[in-house]
């Protein structure tokens, strides 16, 4: 039976990392980005289509979120360092917050508006602010794309969906209240508690990782030293409650402002996180149900239709507030618009704290993520084509990686 088990499990990550390998391969001959490519595939084999995938992989799946998301969040780190804050500080933080508040201002209203009950409307304004990092990342990344758009893009996604949980926390704890039920101070501390103690958590663990990068073997970071702060963050993380993809993105900044070999560290994450990313989206792909896209009926697809319209309002408010050029902000809405585990996360919390409200929730941000996360990615592709930082001539990737 041992070995049995054992080769069922060798068989399936083998045959994982081949089914990623072909995606990665015709996404080079196609204009669907392979984010899209292994999301499709994952759905084809999970248990909504033929169903090849064995009982055991949905043990991998909150482990494989942890540490591509904590990756993912990691890299976006870099991104953050003083000298793009000073350059692109000001557009960033106003896409973000306009995108934000806008597109739950649009849902909530237009929702309530439509006779839609006043905690529903709430719970789904404030789930459709998030994004998805890492679906955003791999295009950026698969494409080679480059340039102003590029730069603020990611940076947007590293600081939206802390803008996002705290915005949830805050609307979860006002339906508690306004359901006259207790405990909606505690829920508006444990939301504080998410953002702050990410904070402080990659603040503790990036000075030290900053000092000794590159120091315990001169002039580079080994990749057990790189590679073991990183999931210890995932795990501390995961441990104490608090968003391991802020603490992630927090971490990295810390990197990137303060060690002097810290290009070393992200180039060695760079380097082992594909493999993980391939089971990811492959598992996060086996996940999506079909039913629940089937089950959405007229109030998820306005939901989807007023998330789409907020993103792209959101970000030209925002662009204009923080004075970026008219192509951010024709494009940036569009870019921004894959949706995925962050907003399955709220959804479960929210129908844990509402379980009258389940039923209703669930097939609505189930259907939509099947939505956001096989279109957004081309999407954003388009996105990045429409502004020249992908080339005409290298729409594909390359083949040199």
């Amino acid at each position: 039976m041992g070995n049995h088990v054992a080769a069922q499990i060798l068989m399936t990550f083998g045959g994982l990392f081949l089914l990623g390998l072909v995606a990665d391969i015709v996404g080079r001959h196609t204009p669907l980005p392979r984010v899209t490519l292994l999301l499709l595939s994952g759905l084809v084999i999970g248990p909504s289509a033929l169903g090849w995938l064995p009982s055991f992989t949905n043990q991998w799946f909150p482990v494989l979120t942890n540490i591509a998301l904590t990756m993912i969040g990691f890299m976006l780190g870099q991104k953050m360092t003083s000298a793009s804050f000073r350059n692109l500080g000001r557009v960033v933080f106003s896409f973000s917050i306009g995108v934000v508040l806008v597109t739950a201002f649009m849902v909530f209203s237009v929702l309530f508006f439509c006779g839609i009950s006043l905690e529903i409307s709430l719970l789904l304004a404030a789930i459709s602010t998030a994004t998805a990092p890492a679906a955003i990342v791999d295009v950026v990344r698969e494409y080679h794309a480059d340039g102003e758009f590029t730069d603020t893009l990611l940076g947007i996604v590293a600081i939206d969906d802390a803008l996002g949980l705290l915005l949830f926390s805050l609307i979860l704890a006002v339906v508690q209240s306004v359901g006259g039920e207790s405990g909606a101070f505690q829920i508006l501390t444990m939301g504080v508690w998410e953002i702050g103690g990410a904070v402080l958590l990659g603040l503790l663990l990036g000075v030290p990782m900053a000092y000794l990068t590159g120091r315990i073997r001169p002039g580079e970071a080994t990749q057990a030293e790189a590679l073991g702060v990183v999931l210890l963050c995932a795990g501390l993380a995961v441990w104490l409650e608090v968003s391991y993809l802020l603490a992630a993105m927090t971490l990295g900044s810390v990197v990137a402002n303060f060690a002097k070999h810290h290009d070393r560290a992200f180039h060695t994450i760079e380097k082992l996180e594909w493999p993980f990313l391939i089971l990811f989206f492959l598992l996060a792909g086996s996940s999506l149900e079909l039913k629940s896209f089937g089950q959405v009926g007229l109030l998820g697809l306005g939901y989807i239709a007023l998330r789409v319209t907020g993103r792209m309002c959101g970000s030209w408010v925002g662009g204009r507030i923080g004075k970026a050029s008219l192509q951010l902000r024709r494009w940036m809405g569009i870019a921004l618009l894959p949706q995925a585990g962050v907003a399955i996360g709220m959804v479960l919390l929210a129908s844990q704290r509402f379980p009258e409200l389940k039923d209703i929730l669930l097939p609505v941000i189930l259907g939509a993520t099947v939505v956001f996360e096989l279109i957004g990615p081309v999407l954003t592709r388009q996105a990045l084509c429409q502004v020249g930082d992908i080339c005409p001539d290298q729409d594909l990737p390359s083949d040199e990686e």
